[in-house]
């Protein structure tokens, strides 16, 4: 797990990189490095148990690491959103920068279809606000992320194989 948080680390730095929204790119960055210090913590705490063994405190320290972590990337995965709403520049040659941005662009796309359908079949009520009973949720980076298969949850998948690992190589 803690090893999934440096991936996402590392796609948070590159998306604030990429911001084309100052403020944004601000809170990506402050999201990612809190992400990156919760990893650390739990590599060291998972560490330190699997020497000392067994105890009710250093399970329940690793627990709690774990649920930081969890709430660390769904900010890092909330601010992600943001950026991309506002705007990303053009990715450099860098492959993991492309992957990236494939991946951002393609929930971006649904997204857009979401809010196109929901336009399209508009369930309001007699003030014209929407109706919340039945309504589908927009799609999020996170749903994206959770609608793959655990085994293929390499975001996005590069086409041709590569030596070494990148950022988006390891599942989330």
């Amino acid at each position: 797990m803690a090893s999934d948080g440096q991936v996402v680390v590392k796609f948070g730095n590159i998306l604030a990189k990429r911001c084309l929204d100052q403020r944004c790119s601000v809170e990506l960055l402050r999201a990612a490095e809190h992400t990156q210090s919760i990893s650390s913590q739990l590599d060291i705490v998972a560490r330190v148990k699997a020497v000392t063994g067994e105890s009710k405190a250093s399970s329940e320290l690793l627990v709690s690491n774990v649920q930081n972590l969890v709430r660390a990337v769904q900010h890092v995965l909330r601010a992600a959103e943001a950026a991309c709403i506002k705007g990303l520049g053009q990715p450099s040659a860098d492959p993991e920068e492309e992957e990236v941005a494939a991946f951002c662009q393609q929930w971006r796309k649904n997204l857009t279809q979401h809010r196109a359908k929901e336009a399209l079949n508009s369930d309001r009520d007699e003030l014209g606000l929407r109706k919340t009973r039945g309504a589908k949720a927009e799609p999020t980076l996170m749903s994206l992320v959770q609608e793959q298969p655990p085994q293929s949850r390499n975001i996005p998948k590069h086409p041709s194989p590569r030596k070494g690992h990148t950022a988006m190589d390891r599942h989330l």
